[in-house]
Order: structure tokens, then sequence, then C-alpha cells
């Protein structure tokens, strides 16, 4: 696997000025990807506006992917080992469908929090959780909500089969009817399963770490205590041998 090329001094400062604003884009396009699912009768002002907003998420991060290119000393191999940003920057512009803008900023937003060093692991993963399971509701709502045969009709079935789905558990009452239902099902499960596999490996390496730094310290104890020993046995010596050159001490008479 090729390494990602090293970043120039100003790419990385164009991130680390870029990175709050970009989050809260991202919290403005969940916000206008969501209104007009979880509040179907809302206006036709209201739909047009959010999907203005969404429009403008997505550039602002294509943008962005853009301006890091021309930021980056090595572009070739920036856009090799970057090409999961390029797919998410043209998938829209290809299908100009709400999914497509969905999967596509979702894809920009992932990669870009990847990019911060500052998140821990476990914030991200917790961040994909519940990302995942809103969004994943949300679209699956929107598929199946018109489906005459679908029985996902509300925000509360969304989110229950989004639940089950992306633990594996799949009860069964609830499932998706439609081909692109059945298509966000599988793409849930997968990310449930590959999420799981990093919590269940960040939780495997805390343990090692742990023990690692327990054999540590006992091992430093170990050996303090046995300098301490030997240091003790050294003087027991040096007290013996000072004491066997002293000269006897004459008793006095009577």
């Amino acid at each position: 696997m090729e390494a990602p090329p090293k970043q120039s001094t100003a790419q990385l400062r164009w991130e680390r000025r870029t990175q709050r604003p970009l989050l809260a884009l991202a919290v403005a396009f969940a916000v206008a990807y969501a209104v007009p699912i979880v509040v179907p009768d809302a206006s036709k002002a209201v739909s047009r506006t959010c999907t203005v907003v969404e429009w403008i998420v997505w550039g602002s991060f294509a943008t962005d992917y853009l301006i890091r290119l021309c930021l980056s000393d090595h572009r070739r191999r920036f856009v090799r080992t970057h090409w999961l940003d390029l797919c998410a920057v043209l998938l829209p512009i290809l299908q100009p469908l709400r999914l497509l803008r969905l999967v596509s900023t979702l894809l920009l937003v992932g990669r870009r929090a990847r990019m911060a060093s500052q998140i821990q692991l476990t914030t991200y993963v917790a961040g994909a959780v519940v990302g995942l399971l809103m969004f994943g509701s949300l679209a699956v709502l929107s598929v199946e909500r018109e489906s005459p045969n679908g029985n996902i009709k509300t925000l509360g079935d969304a989110v229950w089969w989004s639940f089950t789905t992306m633990t594996t558990v799949g009860y069964g009452d609830h499932a998706p009817t439609t081909g692109l239902g059945r298509v966000l099902a599988v793409g849930l499960m997968l990310s449930g399963i590959a999420l799981l596999g990093v919590v269940t490996a960040n939780i495997a390496a805390w343990f090692i770490a742990r023990f690692d730094r327990d054999d540590v310290e006992e091992r430093r104890q170990t050996a303090a205590i046995e300098a301490l020993t030997a240091e003790v046995q050294a003087l027991r010596a040096q007290v013996a041998a000072m004491a066997g050159e002293a000269p006897p001490v004459s008793s006095p008479r009577p």
C-alpha cells in the first residue's frame, strides 16, 4: 500500500484552519438533509433552502479537496492516495441525487476527520456510530416511506431498523423492500461490522497496553529491590571488614 505523501506546511496550515468551519458545515448538512425527511409536509421554500444548503456544503468540501490538491507538493501522488476523496467529489456530479450527496459528504467528512491528529480514535468511532445511525435512519425512511409494501413508515421504525442492522441482530420486524433500501442495509451492516471490529481492537489494545505498563512497573520494582539488596549486602561486608580490622580494646585493670 502506497504511503500518503508528506504534507506541505501550507497544506497543514490550511487543514488546521478549516477543520472547525468544515465541521460546522457538516452539522448544517445534517440538519438540511433531515428536515425534509422528518417533516415531509414542509413548504417548498424550506425544501428548496435545504437543497441549496446541501449543495453548498458539498461544494465547500469539494473546494477543500481542490485547495489541498493545489497546496500539495506531490499532486499526482496526492490524487492516487486520496482517490476516495476524489470519488466523493465526483459522485454527485455524475447523478445529482440526494442520497449520493449524502454518501459523498459523509465520505469527505470522515476522511477530513481522520486527518486531524487531535481527534482520538474513541471519539471518532462514537461519532461514526451516531452519524451512521442517524443518516442510515433518514436515508432508509426517505426510500421506504412511499413503498407500497414497505413497513418502515416512521422515524422510530427507521431508527429501530438501523440500530438492529448495525448491530447485526436483525429481528426482522422491519426490513427494506426496495432495491435502494436493501443497498442501504448492506452498507449499514458492513459499516456496523467494521466499527465493531475497530471497537474490539481498541479495547484489546488498551488491555495489552495496560498489562505492558503493569509488567514494566513490576520489573522496575524488582530491579530496585535487587539493587537495594545488593547495596545492603555490600554495606554488611564493609561493616564486617571494619570490625575484623579494628584493634582489640583492652579491658581496664581492677
